[in-house]
């Protein structure tokens, strides 16, 4: 096991680590969502940007966590993308 992985399990041994890690899993996920979309299809920020209109430093914003996304600008992103967006609600007990 890496070593951040060996720290992250130690971390979340501490039941305040482990909720505040839980309540950012959604935005962790959405974030990852985006970034694994955008290389998946081989684009830099600056061409997503470009396709989308979204401009590329808040496009790194919410890569880097610093931006939340509203649903429309979700949307765009996938637009130009060429995806389709789905948002699910699933039981907690599914969540890995």
């Amino acid at each position: 096991m890496s070593e951040l992985k060996e720290f992250l399990e130690e971390q979340l041994q501490d039941r305040e680590f482990r909720k505040e890690w839980e309540n950012i899993q959604p935005e962790m996920d959405v974030i990852r969502a985006i970034v694994d979309a955008r290389i998946s299809q081989n684009l830099t920020q600056k061409e997503l940007a470009d396709r989308t209109g979204i401009n590329q430093a808040d496009i790194s914003k919410l890569e880097n966590g610093t931006r939340n996304p509203s649903l429309n600008l979700l949307k765009r992103l996938a637009d130009g993308m060429g995806m389709a967006l789905k948002l699910e609600f699933i039981p907690k007990n599914m969540v890995k």
